[in-house]
């Protein structure tokens, strides 16, 4: 398959709050979800959600990243689906469309600082395990 990504994207999950603007004829519009970003760039990102976002559907995303205090609202377009667990789960790959350029360059500061610093993020259990105080 042809890479068609036009920057890359850093594997780090971080919350989003999706509100469907238009498209989706099962999912009522301006309703709200909450789910994750498996991956995110200045032009995109990948979704892991709990409902399916049918193609082309337009979509209001609000990210927490994880070092940024402050919200980042983007709009995107839903340009691919996949079904990883029939009516669970979902990845579906989004296109930032009409987005603020502070927005933009919030996310662009974001990867840069991610990149620089090399973060690590791992499951908090896995972090305390190998952090326990040893025994003596």
């Amino acid at each position: 398959m042809k890479e068609r990504r036009k920057a890359k994207r850093i594997k780090d999950i971080n919350e989003v709050t999706l509100t469907v603007i238009s498209g989706g004829k099962k999912i009522p519009t301006g309703k709200s979800f909450y789910n994750y970003s498996g991956d995110i760039s200045v032009t995109g990102a990948k979704i892991q959600a709990n409902i399916l976002l049918p193609v082309d559907t337009l979509l209001k995303m609000d990210f927490t990243l994880k070092t940024l205090q402050k919200q980042i609202t983007a709009l995107g377009k839903v340009k691919w689906v996949k079904v990883i667990i029939e009516d669970e789960y979902y990845e579906a790959g989004v296109e930032f469309i009409d987005t603020p350029g502070d927005a933009i360059k919030k996310i662009k500061d974001y990867i840069s600082n991610y990149k620089k610093n090399k973060h690590v993020h791992m499951p908090f259990w896995i972090f305390a395990k190998f952090n326990e105080p040893k025994s003596k």
